[in-house]
């Protein structure tokens, strides 16, 4: 897989059916490595080792219904009352960040009122804060610490 805009860190893989597999430690389960999961699995050690957030604070892929169809959301980070403090939307590293990426995870967001957002596609991240009296997004250099 391709080397991405993270620390580098160490992930336990094994080979599932002819297919790399790589272990998710929130799903306590090897996943099939696609470029997104690549993207997802250095974005929860991101969260959790450069950001301090425990990792029973994160979650991967659950469904959200969002206008009655069935969605699904990559990274979230709760808060210990158990709000969303981070939504993040995970793209393949060949797939360009648009409006469209945001406006997904602001659709998203509509659903779930996290605090905080996050794009990225493993080489370029955004960062944006929810101001929900002016219902707009302000972006950030990087998102807050655990704690922070």
């Amino acid at each position: 897989m391709q080397k991405l805009n993270f620390p580098d860190y160490n992930f336990r893989f094994k080979n599932s059916e002819n297919k790399v597999a790589i272990f998710d430690g929130i799903r306590k389960k090897f996943i099939i490595l696609t470029p997104e999961e690549w993207v997802r699995q250095h974005v929860v050690r991101f969260l959790c080792e450069e950001k301090k957030y425990p990792l029973s604070h994160v979650n991967v892929e659950k469904i959200i219904k969002i206008n009655g169809l069935t969605k699904r959301y990559d990274v979230v980070v709760f808060q210990p009352d158990g709000t969303i403090h981070i939504l993040v939307e995970c793209k393949a590293p060949d797939v360009a960040i648009t409006q469209n990426t945001f406006d997904q995870i602001a659709r998203y967001n509509m659903q779930i009122n996290a605090s905080y957002m996050m794009v990225t596609n493993g080489l370029n991240h955004y960062f944006c804060q929810m101001d929900y009296n002016l219902g707009e997004y302000r972006f950030l250099r990087d998102i807050p610490a655990y704690n922070e």
